[in-house]
């Protein structure tokens, strides 16, 4: 159980937008606040997604062994609607290149202006919001809720599922505290391919999501075990 939902956590940390706002506050002037409070938002709004969405699913029984069915079609559901997304994002992404050239750039949206001017509160707001809830995520917070496990694996489980989530705030932070100059350069390398390659990575991350528990559903479905 818990190694199915770090899978798919990982999958749901690879977030282009999440690592590009911690290189900005990491090269702001108060790096370690700010950067802090953007981890404190992310963490609070992954722990919160979690616990609601385990305390729903068990709520009504989907972690009961009768309720085999329900389960797996959640899951091949989630599934479906993971590969769904990702095809629409890849439609999207092919449409945005000879067809979006030489158009007029878009006025920056209210993340974008929140991130371009860093400061311990604006980046905990956007710690929250860069951190609400999307698909990739809940698939591996459905199989939490809908496992067998008693309390404290469950809890292990969603620290465990919610480190990996927001591993691309928290992981940044430690290399900046621990050689700082060398992080804020390699950021900033990374920087430029991560905006070039970045929608490609989202878009591959959701479909093989969307693979493994569209599989994984079909297969307890078709199998029942």
């Amino acid at each position: 159980m818990i190694g199915q939902a770090a899978g798919l956590a990982v999958l749901a940390s690879l977030s282009p937008a999440a690592l590009l706002a911690a290189a900005v506050y990491l090269g702001s002037a108060r790096p370690r606040q700010t950067t802090l409070f953007y981890l404190l938002g992310a963490v609070l709004m992954s722990t919160a997604i979690a616990v609601a969405v385990i305390v729903v699913l068990r709520s009504v029984g989907l972690n009961q062994v009768g309720q085999r069915t329900p389960r797996y079609g959640l899951r091949l559901g989630l599934g479906l609607l993971l590969l769904a997304v990702g095809a629409v994002l890849f439609v999207r992404h092919r449409r945005r290149g000879p067809a979006y050239q030489g158009k007029k750039k878009k006025k920056p949206g209210l993340m974008s202006r929140m991130i371009a001017n860093p400061s311990p509160v604006s980046a905990f707001v956007v710690g929250v919001l860069m951190f609400a809830p999307g698909v990739t995520f809940l698939a591996a917070l459905q199989v939490i809720a809908t496992a067998r496990a008693d309390i404290e694996l469950t809890t292990v489980a969603v620290v465990v599922t919610v480190l990996i989530d927001v591993a691309l705030v928290w992981l940044p932070l430690v290399f900046f505290l621990l050689a700082p100059g060398i992080t804020e350069k390699r950021l900033k390398a990374f920087n430029g391919w991560l905006r070039a390659h970045g929608s490609t990575l989202l878009v591959g991350a959701i479909v093989v999501a969307g693979v493994i528990v569209a599989f994984d559903g079909s297969y307890g479905l078709i199998t029942g075990k």
